[in-house]
């Protein structure tokens, strides 16, 4: 469905998938801290860990801009053509 020239359903899929990318990323920066405190890098430890906690940060405002995605088609005025 297309709402102001933008198809909707396709727009939520794509943010899908960089959620799913992050999640990904978010896994290995959480297994990457683990074993580099079990090597004692401590330092290199904390730092994938704060990576990790700002993956979680994006991710929680991908599912906001999705959310808000959906309500924003939902309200629109309609759909807008223009001949090119």
């Amino acid at each position: 469905m297309c709402t102001n020239g933008v198809n909707v359903n396709e727009f939520q899929q794509m943010i899908s998938m960089i959620e799913d990318h992050l999640k990904i990323e978010r896994r290995w920066s959480h297994n990457l801290g683990h074993s580099a405190k079990d090597a004692g890098f401590e330092e290199t430890c904390e730092k994938l860990h704060e990576a990790q906690a700002q993956l979680d940060d994006v991710l929680a405002l991908l599912g906001e801009a999705k959310d808000i995605l959906e309500d924003e088609a939902s309200q629109a005025q309609g759909v807008t053509v223009s001949l090119v």
